[in-house]
C-alpha cells in the first residue's frame, strides 16, 4: 500500500532519512526493540522510499545479546554520532549491570552535543543514571518503578505507556515501543501513515502518553468489586506508611468485619495478609534492583523494625532479606 501524493508532499523527498541509533544493552528485551524498529521498516515500505534509517550499536561493537539469548550483528561501537540522530537505549533485565561507565560517558557526550535520546523498557534507568532525566518526566516498566523512585527522586516518574519530554523519550517496555514510534511517524509524516503502519502491524488500539501501562486492578485480581478495588488501590498507594484495616474499611463505608469477609471471599486471605504481601513484594524489588541497605528497604516498605521485616520476609519467601541481597549482589554493580 502506498501513501497518497498529498501525504508525500508533506515531506521533502530530497532530505536524508531520519536515523535512529539503537544502543543494545546486554540482555536487552527483544520485544521492545522489535516494537521500535519494525514500524520504521513498514513506514519505509508504505511510503515508497527510505524515510527512516537505523544503526545498531553496542559497547563491544561485535554483537548484541538479548534476554532470550538471541544475538544481533552490530554496525558500530560507541562512536560519535550525527547531531540529527535519535539514540534509543534498549534495556532489559539486569539493567544495572548493563549500564557500564563507557556507556554512561558516551550518552553524556552525545547529550552535550544536543542529541535526542530515549530509553526503551528499562533503558530509562540508564538515562537517569547518566543524569539525562533530571527534572524530566519519564516512565519505566512497572516492575522497576519502586527502585527507580528510590534512586532517582529528581525524575518525575509516571505510569504512562510512553513519555516524550523535549529531547528525552522513554517507554514502559513490551509493546509500548510501537506506540512511541507511531507517534513519531505521525508527527513526521501525518496520522494517515501512522494509522496505515498500525494496520500492517494488526495493532488495533494505538495508545497515547495518557494511557497507563498496567492493567486495571479488577483485571489484575480477576474480580470486579468497586470497594475491593478501591481498598487495594489505597494499599498500593500507601506502602511506606500502611493504613490500618479499620481505617481502610471506614474510608470505603463498611465495617472491619465486612472488609474481612470481602477479602476472604474474593482473594482467600485477610486484608492484613494481602497488604503484607504487597509490602513484601515491593521490598523484594528494592533488594534485587537497588543498593539500598536492608534497613532502608524495611523502612520504605512500612516496617519499623528490621528484625520484624526479616521475620516476615523469611516466612513469605523462605529466605532472609540479607541472603536475597547477597544472591543478587552481582546484578547491582555498575
Amino acid at each position: 500500500m502506498q501513501v497518497s501524493r498529498q501525504q508525500k508532499d508533506r515531506s521533502t523527498s530530497e532530505t536524508k532519512p531520519k536515523r535512529f541509533v539503537f544502543l543494545l544493552l546486554n540482555k536487552f528485551t527483544m520485544l521492545s526493540f522489535a516494537g521500535a524498529i519494525e514500524p520504521l521498516r513498514i513506514a519505509n515500505r508504505i511510503y515508497g522510499q527510505k524515510i527512516y534509517d537505523w544503526k545498531l550499536v553496542a559497547e563491544n561493537a561485535e554483537s548484541g545479546v538479548c534476554s532470550n539469548g538471541s544475538r544481533f550483528g552490530i554496525d558500530m561501537g560507541l562512536e560519535e554520532m550525527s547531531r540529527d540522530d535519535i539514540i534509543l537505549v534498549c534495556g532489559g533485565v539486569d539493567v544495572q549491570s548493563a549500564t557500564t561507565k563507557p556507556i554512561l560517558n558516551w550518552l553524556r557526550r552525545e547529550a552535550r552535543r544536543g542529541a535526542t535520546i530515549g530509553g526503551l523498557c528499562t533503558g530509562a534507568y540508564t538515562l537517569a543514571k547518566a543524569g539525562l532525566l533530571e527534572g524530566k518526566r519519564a516512565t519505566i516498566h512497572w516492575e522497576n518503578q519502586d527502585s527507580f523512585l528510590e534512586e532517582f527522586p529528581e525524575v518525575e516518574l509516571t505510569k504512562s505507556v510512553f513519555v516524550v519530554d523535549g529531547s528525552r523519550y522513554s517507554t514502559a517496555g513490551g509493546t509500548s515501543s510501537i506506540d512511541l514510534m507511531l507517534k513519531i511517524i505521525a508527527d513526521d509524516h501525518g496520522e494517515d501513515l501512522a494509522n496505515t503502519v498500525a494496520d500492517q502491524l494488526i495493532y488495533s488500539s494505538i495508545r497515547t502518553d495518557q494511557d497507563t501501562q498496567r492493567l486495571s486492578i479488577p483485571t489484575r485480581i480477576g474480580v470486579r468489586h468497586p470497594k475491593l478495588s478501591q481498598v487495594i488501590q489505597m494499599m498500593e498507594n500507601n506502602i511506606e506508611e500502611p493504613i490500618s484495616p479499620a481505617k481502610l474499611a471506614k474510608d470505603v463505608g463498611m465495617s472491619t468485619r465486612q472488609l474481612e469477609r470481602l477479602f476472604r471471599r474474593y482473594l482467600n486471605r485477610s486484608p492484613k495478609r494481602y497488604y503484607m504481601e504487597l509490602r513484601l513484594s515491593k521490598a523484594r524489588n528494592l533488594l534485587m534492583q537497588t543498593d539500598m541497605s536492608v534497613i532502608n528497604v524495611a523502612l520504605a516498605c512500612g516496617f519499623a523494625s528490621p528484625s520484624h521485616f526479616s521475620k516476615c520476609y523469611r516466612s513469605h519467601y523462605d529466605t532472609t532479606p540479607y541472603r536475597e541481597r547477597g544472591a543478587h549482589a552481582g546484578r547491582l554493580s555498575i
